[in-house]
C-alpha cells in the first residue's frame, strides 16, 4: 500500500520552542494588561479596545496553530480554521456596529 501525505510523519517542536511560545503569549498578556489598564489614564478606548480584539484573535490562533497541533495537520483543516475565525470577525464586526451606530434606519 502507498503511503500517502496523510500517512508522513511530521517533526513536531521540542520543548524550547514551546516554551518560546509560552513565553510570547505571556509578553502579549502582559501586552493586553497595560492596554487595559491605561484606559484610566487616558488612552482612547477607539484605539485600545481595538487593539486588545486584535491581540485576542493573535493569542487564540497562536494556541491553537501550536499547541493544538494545527499547524502540523492537513492544510485543509487550517483552511477551515482560518474560515471559521474570518467568518467570526465578520459576525463580530457586524455585530459591534450595529451596537456602535444604534438603531437606525437600514441596519
Amino acid at each position: 500500500m502507498a503511503r500517502t501525505e496523510y500517512d508522513k510523519e511530521h517533526a513536531h517542536p521540542g520543548v524550547g520552542q514551546y516554551v518560546e511560545i509560552g513565553v510570547i503569549l505571556a509578553a502579549m498578556t502582559l501586552l493586553e494588561v497595560i492596554l487595559y489598564e491605561s484606559f484610566d489614564r487616558g488612552l482612547m478606548t477607539a484605539v485600545g479596545i481595538p487593539a486588545l480584539i486584535v491581540l485576542t484573535i493573535l493569542k487564540f490562533m497562536l494556541v491553537v496553530l501550536w499547541f493544538m497541533h494545527l499547524r502540523f495537520d492537513h492544510k485543509l483543516f487550517r483552511r477551515l480554521f482560518f474560515a471559521g475565525v474570518a467568518l467570526a470577525v465578520v459576525v463580530f464586526g457586524i455585530v459591534g456596529a450595529n451596537f456602535y451606530l444604534g438603531p437606525q434606519t437600514g441596519f
